[in-house]
Parts: structure tokens; C-alpha cells; sequence
């Protein structure tokens, strides 16, 4: 059977060409800062975002992680959106390795404003913890692939200036951002003291993420990587994939935002999904099933018996993602196979 997955981006495989890239690349011990792949790779990404350092990491979570512990001190508060990644999926982190707590705010498809995060800045006060970073997400993945306008990002940046707090971006797929809107990396990158970006998800590459700031910054993350267990010696077989993945596969993201949104635009039409189309910007969607006869869970399965793989993401809610390995044959017979369970006329191919 031909399995049409959708459960993430992450399961994207190299490609050939992009196997043929790592077994020939040039490599040396990166913990000493010989490997000239990796070097490569970090300068191309600074340069892309308008950083003056950056630094390879094994994953998204190590990059948010490491840029946590060199942006705080023990006792502090970090504010972020209930639903982020760092809050929701990185398995306490935080207190556990650099000592903060987190103050979730809700916000509006995964988006915080200026004015949310004002009102919850800790005063000066012995009694609390004091605010030292925001953290944002985008795009943002638990509200669908949303993206966080940059007007918004720009007037949040103005705040933590004004108030002498640190601003980072989870930005492992601002990639996808970046093409659906066309700002630059530079643009979406600018506002925020540090960024950390992923290659294991759209862009295809089977390992690793990047952090990006300024020099010292990423001196004090290098710090924190080695002590996390992160440094990878010859690594640049790893750096091999992610360069280029970001030479090839970065435009192409267009092609998965327009598969989701051909999926999502027929979804919405069949009976018992519930679907804000405004919320599907970019290659991820998330829907309710609330079907007469048909639970989320059973589904989950009888599309799993059609060949097709998706995920439940808690409750009455199911999950999309697009990938490169998504043909134009394969939305099509997603669509088949949804409007024949869901009750809506139409064939599987």
C-alpha cells in the first residue's frame, strides 16, 4: 500500500540528491570548530536572517532549551503562549533545566498581544519572579500553522526594549512563514534577540535545528549545547542534508501550503468538521470532528485503513500536515476518501 502520511513534517525523508550531498561532505570535530560543512551552514543561516552568529543543534527543543537557559537566571518567569511548543512539548525543560517557571497566556490562534504581555510583566516586587523573556511561536503549530503578524511581533519588541526583557522566536517553521508571506528571514528575524529554526520539518532534512543571535549570544548557547550533551564531533554529514535543504526545498513550501489548503477548502464543506479556514496559512490543519456516527478516533482508523495517517490532538480535534512527499495525486485521494466516510458523494481513486 502507498501510505499517504500526514501525522508531521518531520517524517520527510532525504531525498536522493540530498543523500548524495552528506555522504560526500566535507567534514571535521565541530566541538573544536573544524567542521567546515557546519561553519558553512551557520554563517548561510546568520547571513539569511541578519544575525551575526549562529549554531548548529540536534533539535528544535535543544535550540529552544539552550536559548532559554542563556537568556535567564534561576527564579525568573518566562512569559508564552499557552498553547507554544516550549510550553506544551518539551517535557518541563525549562524548570528543569534552567531553573524559570513559565507564564502561559491565551492567546488568539497561537498570537499574544503587546497589550496581553504588558499586563502580565512582573512588577518590581520581592514577593515574585521577575519577567526576563518572552517567547514566541511562529508559525504556530498547535494553532494550526498560524502566522504571528509581524506588526504585532514589531510592538511586542518595542515592549521588552522599553522594560530591558529578552525576546525569542521558536521559529521552527518560519521558513514556512517566510514563504507565505513573503518577508524576508532577515524581516521575521529582526525584532528578536534570539531565533531558533528548524531543517527536519519542511525543509526535509532528517536531523537538526539552528540558533541564531548575536555573537555573544551564541556564545553563551554553545555553552549550554555542550553542557546539554549537543556537541556532535564530525557533524557536517548531518550539516550536508540541511544546507541543502535550504537551497532546495525552501521555495517549494508553496506547494505545500497550496495542498493544505485544497484539502481544508474541501473538508469544510463535508458534514460534522468544524473548520475556520482562516486559521490553514500555511502547511498545517486542524479541525473538530463532530460527526453523528463517526468518532475522531474511528476516523483515525478508517482512514488509516485507506492508507492515509493522521493524528489526534487531543479531544474532538485532528491534525493535517503537508509535507514534500505530498503529491497532487495524493490530495486528490485524500478528498476521495474523506467524502466517502464523512457521508459526501464522491469515488476513491
Amino acid at each position: 500500500m502507498h501510505w499517504i502520511d500526514y501525522r508531521s513534517d518531520t517524517i520527510t525523508k532525504p531525498t536522493p540528491e540530498m543523500r548524495k550531498v552528506m555522504a560526500e561532505a566535507e567534514v571535521g570535530d565541530d566541538v573544536f570548530g573544524d567542521d567546515p560543512t557546519v561553519n558553512r551552514l551557520q554563517e548561510r543561516v546568520a547571513e539569511l536572517t541578519g544575525k551575526e552568529a549562529a549554531l548548529f543543534v540536534p533539535s528544535g527543543t535543544m535550540g529552544n532549551q539552550i536559548s532559554l537557559n542563556a537568556h535567564t537566571q534561576p527564579g525568573q518567569e518566562v512569559i508564552v503562549e499557552a498553547d507554544a511548543h516550549i510550553f506544551y512539548y518539551e517535557c518541563g525543560a525549562p524548570g528543569m533545566l534552567s531553573g524559570v517557571q513559565l507564564r502561559p497566556l491565551s492567546g488568539k490562534h497561537g498570537v499574544l498581544t503587546a497589550e496581553q504581555i504588558a499586563a502580565a510583566i512582573r512588577p518590581p516586587d520581592v514577593h515574585q519572579p521577575q519577567t526576563s523573556l518572552i517567547c514566541l511561536e511562529n508559525t504556530h503549530n498547535r494553532a494550526g500553522g498560524t502566522i504571528y503578524p509581524l506588526e504585532e511581533i514589531q510592538r511586542i519588541a518595542r515592549l521588552a526594549r522599553e522594560k530591558g526583557i529578552k525576546l525569542h522566536l521558536d521559529g521552527a517553521r518560519l521558513w514556512n512563514a517566510a514563504v507565505a508571506t513573503g518577508i524576508s528571514l532577515k524581516e521575521w528575524c529582526e525584532p528578536f534577540d534570539s531565533v531558533s529554526l528548524c531543517f527536519s520539518k519542511g525543509l526535509g532534512a532528517p536531523i537538526g535545528s539552528i540558533v541564531v543571535g548575536s555573537r555573544s549570544f551564541i556564545e553563551r548557547a554553545h555553552y549550554y549545547r555542550k553542557a546539554y550533551g549537543g556537541g556532535m564531533r564530525q557533524v557536517g554529514i548531518i550539516a550536508a542534508g540541511a544546507l541543502y535543504a535550504g537551497e532546495h526545498h525552501f521555495e517549494r513550501l508553496a506547494d505545500d501550503h497550496r495542498h493544505a489548503r485544497q484539502i481544508a477548502e474541501a473538508l469544510v464543506e463535508l458534514p460534522g468538521i468544524q473548520l475556520n479556514l482562516d486559521t490553514v496559512q500555511t502547511n498545517i490543519i486542524i479541525f473538530e470532528l463532530n460527526h453523528p456516527t463517526l468518532s475522531p478516533a474511528r476516523l483515525v482508523e478508517q482512514l488509516n485503513d485507506n492508507g492515509i495517517l493522521i493524528i489526534s490532538m487531543g479531544g474532538n480535534k485532528l491534525r493535517i500536515v503537508t509535507h514534500l512527499h505530498i503529491t497532487d495525486a495524493d490530495v486528490e485521494k485524500t478528498i476521495a476518501v474523506f467524502r466517502q466516510l464523512l457521508g459526501h458523494p464522491g469515488r476513491i481513486h
